[in-house]
């Protein structure tokens, strides 16, 4: 055996909290220790990629360049490495290769100098233009085996992967072990394998998940391995990596010494933990559903978001239900590795088919994908009656799934005009249109108090239950902080609906605010404050070509708000409740929802859309996913009970639909 220094790469800034966090520490909470960490020693940090990319934008409200551009600026001794989902990039789905270049360029641009690429499906086809674009860029290749446990994942194809990515132009490989399915003795007989065949830098990535991440390292290195993953401390064990310590320690004095200094890490290792108990995270802990891993076979970084979003459907305890569904989905599917997007393909399905009670009942887009073949070739085929109860009447492709895809830059900087401010802005819009918009909205301005939609100030905005139309703009409390911050104004000019007088009554109450005027539809309402309300409505604004008409004007009430005795500002709707012909079409999930392309041209499904069975008239985005909601029914719609890109709940109305 060679007398080697084993090398290290730290993944706290970004494996360690996605596991852990789920993805939630903020570029400020770095920023204080990253002088400390570049001074350590390790081969590299990573800092990029995977999830970070998208939970910038989408929950932090932070550029994931500019996150990149300053960890750069302080990490002048250190390598930074990032985790590029081959075709998908850092998204869940497969983009152009002129999407993929341009993203490539940028990321080396930007300040990445290794970049780990890896296909969820060991689909070579899937990371040829990827590892071709980063040789470009200049940056280092790192090619990433995945690891799983099936009946058709052999040490044969372990090896034989290795062999092709080597020949790919990899400049080093990694085994990535996303779900610490790798049992020591394995490491040993896997590593040394590879080792034998292919002369090339070998990385390991594990995960602590199922307790065997220690115990796996360390028989690797001992086989060969030249590198290795591992976490601080505070942001190690359960989901994560192992700790650093633990390994520094454990090879101290051997000739796999990792020449780092134990004291040093440990400055660290306390910046960390007091961070951890000021943001309230607990530590990584190894609980009996993650022993039972090499059942389930669900991933680290894949384990916090499955409880997350358990949560978020308010079914915290189907999660046992949900890890037996799991391996089932997976097998058939053709047994992919769980891996990011296709744990989130199969662990959204499992979901799915726990919560609706019934198997594939609803298929997001991205699962009918994979069936199609959009995300490559599954290790094995597909269930024939699974595949053809999803595809219906489709076939699957044939061939590599970017080439149907179209060049699309060109097109992304047209849609987005003037909204982008870099070239770095294009990118993230067209990995993350709905995510990217409200993101560079925030940024215009980050003090601008929206409603439901999150593209406008308080303005008329529709709930989406069946008995009222309040506004939640109205009531939520960020618009009554702003409309109590108005201080001595004395007129705020909204516009309602002038049904939700009541609810804005309330939405003043307490606030310096003594005269509000709402105006809708070209009728006007005062709201006076004064021992009580008084609401006084006002002639509608007529043009010269109408008739005036006369003003209606309520008493002030002293102990309650005067009935406005108006004309209603709509017509009454049909009494759709009592109609056995209509059918209400409600969302099986908590998540954002999304109008669909309407299937006549239209640019969206509106009122009086005529839909088929099994046409899509929505997306609701949850889970990661984007999830078509399909018509049960031929009909017509007749009421749309939802804006574009409100919240909505599990089992709430969305739409109804007038049968045939």
């Amino acid at each position: 055996m060679a007398n080697k220094q084993v090398k290290v790469t730290d993944t706290t800034l970004r494996d360690g909290h996605q596991s852990l966090w789920a993805t939630r520490m903020r570029l400020e909470d770095m920023l204080p220790i990253v002088d400390k960490m570049d001074k350590i020693g390790y081969h590299s940090v990573e800092v990029w990629g995977g999830a970070t990319f998208d939970v910038c934008m989408r929950y932090l409200n932070e550029d994931p360049w500019e996150r990149l551009r300053t960890l750069r600026r302080h990490f002048r001794n250190t390598k930074l490495q990032m985790l590029l989902r081959g075709q998908s990039l850092v998204g869940y789905t497969h983009y152009a290769d002129d999407v993929v270049e341009a993203f490539v360029h940028k990321s080396v641009e930007n300040g990445i100098d290794i970049i780990r690429i890896f296909d969820a499906l060991n689909d070579m086809r899937n990371v040829e233009a990827p590892i071709k674009y980063a040789k470009e860029a200049g940056a280092h290749v790192q090619a990433a085996i995945v690891y799983t446990i099936s009946p058709v994942h052999t040490m044969d194809h372990y090896v034989e992967t290795a062999l092709k990515l080597a020949d790919m132009g990899a400049d080093s490989l990694c085994i990535k072990d996303m779900a610490g399915l790798l049992m020591p003795f394995q490491a040993r007989e896997l590593v040394s394998k590879i080792k034998e065949q292919v002369d090339l830098p070998l990385q390991m990535h594990t995960h602590y998940i199922g307790g065997m991440a220690v115990g796996a390292l360390l028989k690797g290195v001992d086989a060969g391995a030249d590198v290795i993953d591992v976490a601080a401390l505070p942001l190690a064990f359960g989901a994560s990596q192992p700790p650093i310590e633990t390994l520094v320690r454990a090879l101290s004095g051997t000739e796999f010494d990792t020449g780092l200094d134990i004291h040093e890490l440990f400055e660290i290792t306390r910046y960390f933990e007091d961070l951890r108990k000021r943001l309230g995270y607990s530590r990584g802990v190894t609980r009996i559903n993650d022993m039972q891993v090499f059942d389930h076979q669900v991933p680290g970084g894949m384990i916090s978001n499955l409880v997350s979003q358990l949560e978020e459907q308010k079914a915290s305890h189907r999660l046992n239900d949900v890890l037996e569904e799991i391996p089932k989905v997976r097998a058939d599917m053709g047994y992919p590795p769980l891996v990011t997007p296709t744990s989130q393909i199969i662990g959204t399905q499992a979901v799915l088919n726990v919560l609706l009670g019934e198997r594939y009942k609803l298929v997001p887009g991205e699962v009918k994908g994979y069936v199609k073949g959009l995300y490559g070739k599954p290790p094995v085929p597909i269930n024939e009656e699974i595949q053809k109860k999803i595809l219906k009447d489709e076939s699957p492709i044939e061939g590599r799934p970017a080439d149907l895809l179209p060049p699309a830059m060109e097109k992304l900087r047209k849609e987005l005009g003037p909204l982008a401010h870099s070239e770095e802005d294009v990118l993230s819009y067209g990995l993350f249109p709905q995510v990217a918009l409200k993101f560079f909205d925030y940024r215009k301005d980050p003090h601008h108090i929206t409603g439901p939609t999150s593209t406008a100030p308080v303005t008329k905005a529709k709930t989406a239950t069946t008995d009222s139309k309040v506004s939640k703009a109205a009531t939520a409390p960020e618009n009554r902080k702003a409309l109590a911050s108005a201080g001595k104004a004395q007129k705020e000019e909204i516009e309602v609906n002038i049904q939700d007088v009541k609810e804005l009554i309330q939405a003043i109450n307490g606030t310096d605010i003594s005269e509000v005027q709402v105006e809708n539809d070209g009728v006007k309402v005062l709201i006076r404050k004064g021992l009580s309300y008084a609401v006084e409505a006002q002639a509608p604004v007529v043009t010269q070509a109408q008739a005036p008409a006369p003003v209606v004007t309520s008493t002030p009430a002293l102990a309650a708000p005067a009935v406005v005795e108006e004309k209603p500002v709509e017509e009454a709707k049909p009494d759709y409740a009592n109609n056995p012909n209509v059918v209400a079409i409600t969302s099986p999930m908590v998540g954002t929802f999304y109008a669909a392309p309407a299937p006549d041209a239209r640019p969206y499904v509106e009122k009086g859309s005529k839909v088929e069975a099994g046409a899509t008239v929505c997306i609701i985005e949850a889970m990661k996913l984007m999830n078509q909601i399909e018509a049960e029914v031929n009909g017509t719609i007749v009421d749309i009970l939802v804006e574009n890109g409100e919240p909505v709940e599990y089992g709430q109305t969305l739409f109804l639909i007038e049968k045939a």
